[in-house]
């Protein structure tokens, strides 16, 4: 068994780089995508507004044109002067990314933040240091740095009792060589450009910078994928719950009024898409319309920290039962629809005939013998159902107003926000992959007969 799952790991590592390449490849040439939208918007201020906007440390006013300087300028902003294989590699975080990049006078000073702290509600410090490109004297050109210091003096703030203030560059006497800042390109005799790269990627632990919700994804992510989890989770283990006990019983009374009204009330729930079962259920069950039964939307109250335990565990289920019905319903015909039919199967076998004459009672035959057979077809399908609960879904988090990791992945794709997208297609490849993983080791343990060789 461990030597498969070794092998199973290492066969998902071709899938996953398979999904990644593919979405991250269409995202790059589909229109309307950042870069277009980024023209756009200086398109529209240049000619809207009396201020002149900025691309690429370059200025546009209201007269001027988005010139093939500027537009280069953007596009190394965004990344496509490169290759798109380069692109993913940077993604991936095993190729340099160009985090920053400056054109300036060989001779020229500017500061560089590196870091910003704050003292308190009202004031905040940030820490620098001095970048200039000079000759040096076999006429090289090279980029030279200072001491870091911060932005002004304040020996009474702790954290910075290590620094003094910036010092003016005129009294700087000592000039490192820098290893952050590289020469990118020599533009003139006077000026060049300089780029400062780093390993910023998914192997780094990096997911990107959002744009849109100015804020990393990965952080984004971790900020809501527990609001997924509980839903997902707690919809998985209902419906297993529910739907295997009704699958036996409606094996066992096969034809009866039980099996009949039974099939009625799950096909009609399968029939509804989850989505619109909750605009019913939000319609005739929340607010002021009709019952104010439920919130009509959210992840818990407002007031949720002033509340007790119980108030929280209360507040918690109330919120939760409407979206968790939805969550259910696609699934709760085909697991239960499943469970029957393979109990009926295996119902009509030798091995089951031959265990009522030994004399054992029905009870035991078709819990301790039927029943595990059967559940063999349900293992198979466990992988599936643990990625469709746990990422979430866009449409009923969006629907109840739940700001989970669903919710999220649904802007990003309206406003195309791409990091997110990607972010999101990760988690998503990962938690199927391994609910596949978790299929195949719930089926060997399930069916004795399966030994992974």
């Amino acid at each position: 068994m461990f030597n498969y799952i070794i092998r199973r790991l290492l066969l998902m590592i071709p899938t996953f780089f398979g999904t990644t390449i593919m979405v991250f490849t269409i995202l790059q040439y589909v229109p309307g995508g950042p870069f277009e939208r980024a023209v756009m918007q200086l398109k529209f201020a240049s000619m809207m507004s009396g201020e002149s906007a900025s691309a690429g440390g370059k200025s546009i006013s209201d007269s001027q044109t988005l010139t093939p300087e500027i537009l280069e300028d953007l596009r190394m902003q965004y990344g496509l002067d490169k290759p798109v294989v380069i692109r993913y590699l940077i993604w991936l975080g095993i190729w340099p990314k160009e985090i920053k990049n400056r054109t300036v006078n060989i001779g020229e000073t500017f500061r560089e933040n590196i870091y910003s702290f704050k003292k308190d509600a009202f004031t905040s410090y940030t820490l620098q240091k001095w970048i200039k490109p000079v000759k040096n004297k076999t006429g090289e050109i090279i980029v030279t740095e200072s001491g870091v210091g911060i932005d002004i003096k304040n020996a009474d703030f702790e954290p910075t009792k290590d620094f003094q203030e910036l010092p003016n560059v005129n009294f700087i006497k000592t000039w490192y060589h820098s290893t952050n800042w590289k020469i990118a390109e020599i533009k003139s005799d006077s000026e060049i450009r300089i780029i400062q790269k780093s390993y910023q990627g998914l192997f780094t632990g990096y997911l990107g910078y959002s744009n849109e919700k100015a804020d990393d994804v990965g952080t984004l992510i971790k900020n809501r994928l527990h609001i997924s989890l509980i839903f997902g989770l707690t919809s998985f283990i209902l419906v297993y719950l529910i739907c295997i006990p009704l699958g036996i019983m409606k094996a066992i009374k096969h034809g009866s009024k039980f099996d009949v009204i039974s099939s009625s009330i799950v096909f009609i729930g399968y029939s509804i898409p989850g989505y619109a079962l909750g605009t019913l259920l939000l319609v005739y069950f929340a607010g002021e319309n009709f019952m104010d039964i439920f919130p009509l939307g959210g992840w818990r109250s407002e007031n949720w920290n002033n509340l007790t335990f119980m108030g929280k565990v209360f507040d918690q289920i109330h919120h939760a039962i409407l979206p968790i019905l939805c969550y259910m319903v696609g699934s709760f015909a085909t697991l239960t629809v499943l469970m029957k039919n393979s109990l009926m199967e295996n119902l009509s076998q030798d091995y089951v005939r031959t265990a009522f004459a030994k004399g054992l009672s029905e009870k035991s035959v078709i819990l301790f013998h039927a029943v595990r057979n059967s559940l063999i077809p349900i293992a198979t399908n466990i992988g599936h159902v643990i990625g469709l609960f746990i990422v979430g879904s866009y449409v009923i988090e969006k629907l109840f107003g739940i700001d989970g990791i669903g919710m999220l992945s649904f802007t990003a794709i309206i406003t195309r926000d791409y990091p997110i997208i990607m972010g999101f297609l990760v988690i998503n490849t990962i938690v199927r992959l391994f609910g596949n993983l978790f299929s195949d080791i719930a089926y060997a343990t399930i069916d004795p007969r399966i030994r992974f060789k």
